[in-house]
């Protein structure tokens, strides 16, 4: 029996890897467009760098990570805290007060797979560390909301909500336990261990049981400080001036400790329930968790995969790759390696090219040249050889053009 790939996990194809290629180079360019530096970090780290940064009773943490060496190493599930691990370690602020900062990464969380959710997969995201200005929170929507425009996506909109600071969040989480302590038994099992361990988490429940206990809990919005709720209204104005889509969502948490103030999600149609394809927020106390000074920053992730499934089910059209210009036919061995040295400086001018390593007819050559859609033909046999000249056929109309001197066949496929 063949051994097949792990479950969860996926092949890219040539088609499929084309695509993925496109939408990362789109999406580098845009990143550059807004001044953001693509980082790179390793694809495992210390197992307590997740504990410390992510939270001990999240999904990830207790659930989805993919740990080994005693515990010692973790594959990476998340980014963001492996870009504040290479901030503090590599002294990233000593070379500018403010770090935008963009990734292109897989990732590794042992999930039950579903549409959407592979166990390995690709995020890209931005990070911005040491602002707290609310104008970045703006220009980090903005970004979102640029990508998805710039791949058509144009009818997603963005959730939105602030949950405040740690502190402000305390007095909140004892009324809100309060409330729900009169439902414990009616909550979903999930809810109920997140009840003790992260109970802000239940805002983010889908159960329709624990939506409807939810209707008339306590609104963390209430608890939060003056100066909080400024800073959420400067947001949503420029947001409203952006003329960019958003609803404010009082019961938007996301899935990470490390979340302060501004939460945020972009909802987009062809994902089914898990519609979801960009989120992140403030993460203002995360840099001084992971042992450094303290510094304001925020960001966002998005997985490649769904936005791939967003394009698909909006018909989005990738271009073309680009097709083959020349095709070699050769008659004969002393052909073959003719036409090799021929395709070597053909390719080193930066033309595509391919000829035949199955030794098959002429007829069958031409068949093949016509399947990969070459533009141009060239047939080598000893006489083309013998006088360096020959026909090149242009596939389109079957016009043939003289060729005297093979050598320079670049010329003619560069105009």
């Amino acid at each position: 029996m063949l051994i097949q790939k792990p479950k969860g996990t996926y092949d890219l194809l040539p088609e499929k890897a084309f695509q993925r290629t496109f939408i990362e180079n789109k999406l580098r360019d845009i990143f550059s467009k807004y001044n953001y530096s693509e980082i790179r970090t390793p694809t495992f780290e210390k197992t307590a760098l997740f504990k410390r940064g992510i939270g001990e009773e999240t999904d990830i943490v207790s659930k989805e990570m993919y740990t080994f060496n005693e515990d010692e190493f973790t594959l990476k599930p998340e980014m963001t805290a492996s870009v504040v691990r290479s901030y503090l370690e590599n002294s990233l602020y000593n070379e500018s007060p403010v770090q935008k900062l963009f990734y292109i990464s897989n990732m590794f969380r042992r999930e039950r797979p579903q549409a959407g959710r592979f166990r390995e997969f690709s995020q890209f995201g931005a990070e911005v560390i040491g602002s707290s200005d609310y104008l970045i929170d703006v220009e980090m929507i903005m970004l979102g909301d640029h990508i998805l425009k710039a791949f058509g996506i144009n009818n997603s909109v963005v959730k939105i909500n602030t949950i405040g600071t740690l502190d402000e969040r305390q007095a909140y989480l004892i009324e809100f336990k309060n409330y729900l302590s009169k439902y414990l038994n009616d909550l979903s099992k999930d809810s109920r261990i997140r009840f003790d361990k992260n109970p802000l988490r239940i805002l983010d429940t889908k159960d329709k049981g624990d939506i409807e206990i939810l209707r008339d809990a306590p609104v963390l919005y209430s608890y939060l400080r003056d100066e909080t709720k400024i800073l959420f209204e400067n947001v949503l104005t420029s947001l409203k001036s952006l003329n960019i889509n958003y609803e404010v969502d009082y019961k938007l948490v996301r899935g990470l400790d490390y979340y302060t103030h501004t939460t945020f999600e972009f909802i987009a149609e062809g994902l089914g329930s898990q519609n979801t394809v960009i989120g992140g927020g403030r993460y203002d106390v995360l840099v001084e968790q992971l042992g450094g000074k303290p510094a304001p920053a925020i960001g966002f992730a998005a997985g490649t995969e769904r936005l791939m499934m967003v394009l698909e089910a909006n018909k989005y059209e990738y271009p073309e790759e680009e097709g083959i210009k020349l095709y070699i036919a050769t008659i004969g061995e002393d052909s073959k390696f003719y036409a090799i040295k021929l395709l070597n400086k053909l390719r080193a001018s930066g033309i595509k090219s391919e000829t035949d390593f199955l030794n098959r007819s002429i007829k069958s050559q031409m068949r093949e040249a016509n399947k990969l859609n070459a533009e141009y033909v060239i047939v080598i046999g000893e006489e083309e050889m013998k006088n360096k000249s020959g026909k090149l056929k242009r596939m389109a109309d079957g016009n043939e053009i003289e060729i005297a001197d093979i050598e320079s066949l670049s010329v003619h496929l560069l105009i």
